[in-house]
């Protein structure tokens, strides 16, 4: 396992450098200068004043060089600091984690929760009613955009029903408190699991068909184990390898479902914090969220293979 576990860290070393060089390059092409978000119209018709604030925020050099720059501190730890704030992007970025894992966790949580179940529901009623329900409600939500429901969540649960807040991840003016907080996070989680449920749903479904049809089960049934036991104990664990595949694979979904919903619910995250810096041409923001949801990346992928060991003893990675 820790052959493995070096070796796989040593393959994602080149694709991280891959990675960051596509993003720096992208980000740094964009159109736009960023000193135009920064400063007055007084101060961007001063020409000599923006030369030399070009020159101390180290725009003004060849972007190879400035790539160079960047890796090298960024290699130290150091992301740099915000063009817009001031403050050290990592510190950015540390503030508004909680936020962002908290969303993320129970939007996981309720996918998990109630998309295994339902799948495993349709398969031992396959041609059923109900799984044909499920079946042509888990295409239909999958295919709605995530924006869409976010807003269609606001409208009718917020504006109509007025049953949750608009937005925020607290109410204004008063002292914080788990349950307040959690009431906010009902419509921005829920918007975010959705299209996750019937993605764990369809996922289960499958695999579950596929292993309740082979020759163990079949011997496990004719041995007189009880069905639950049969279904617990023999087909749903084996039936639990892809699925641990796609929860890893569900991370980064999820990170990038939650730069939207986070915009639309104003919900004080990473996802907020980079739409802003985008808007901002805050590079160094930009670059830092950027390589935070590229580690996010390529640490799942890792998890998920680890992962499996656990799920299925057979697998060894020696």
């Amino acid at each position: 396992m820790r052959r493995y576990l070096v070796r796989r860290v040593l393959t994602s070393v080149p694709v991280f450098i891959g990675i960051t060089i596509i993003m720096f390059f992208l980000i740094n092409s964009a159109p736009g200068d960023p000193l135009v978000a920064l400063l007055s119209p007084e101060a961007i018709r001063d020409e000599q004043m923006l030369q030399q604030i070009r020159h101390q925020l180290g725009l003004d050099k060849p972007m190879p060089v400035r790539y160079a720059i960047w890796f090298g501190q960024m290699m130290r730890g150091n992301l740099g600091s915000s063009f817009v704030s001031g403050r050290p992007v990592a510190e950015e970025i540390r503030l508004r984690l909680p936020s962002t894992l908290e969303l993320m966790a129970v939007a996981l949580g309720l996918a998990i929760l109630i998309g295994l179940p339902l799948g495993i529901v349709t398969a031992l009623r396959q041609y059923s009613l109900l799984d044909y329900l499920l079946t042509v409600g888990g295409f239909f939500w999958v295919s709605v955009p995530i924006f869409f429901l976010g807003l269609a969540l606001l409208y009718i649960f917020a504006l109509k029903l007025g049953l949750f807040p608009i937005s925020g991840m607290q109410t204004a003016g008063e002292p914080f408190s788990v349950a307040d907080n959690l009431w906010h996070l009902v419509l921005p989680a829920i918007a975010v699991a959705t299209t996750n449920i019937a993605g764990f749903m369809r996922y289960s479904r499958s695999s579950m068909l596929d292993v309740i049809r082979q020759d163990y089960v079949t011997t496990a049934r004719a041995k007189g184990l009880a069905e639950r036991v049969v279904m617990v104990r023999h087909a749903f664990r084996n039936a639990l390898l892809p699925i641990v595949t796609l929860i890893g694979l569900t991370l980064p979904n999820i990170f990038g479902g939650a730069v939207i919903t986070e915009t639309i619910f104003q919900w004080p995250g990473i996802g907020m914090l980079y739409v802003q810096a985008v808007r901002g041409r805050d590079y160094n923001l930009t670059m830092g969220i950027s390589f935070f949801s590229a580690l996010l990346i390529l640490s799942s992928n890792l998890l998920a293979d680890l992962a499996y060991a656990w799920v299925d003893p057979r697998i060894r990675y020696d």
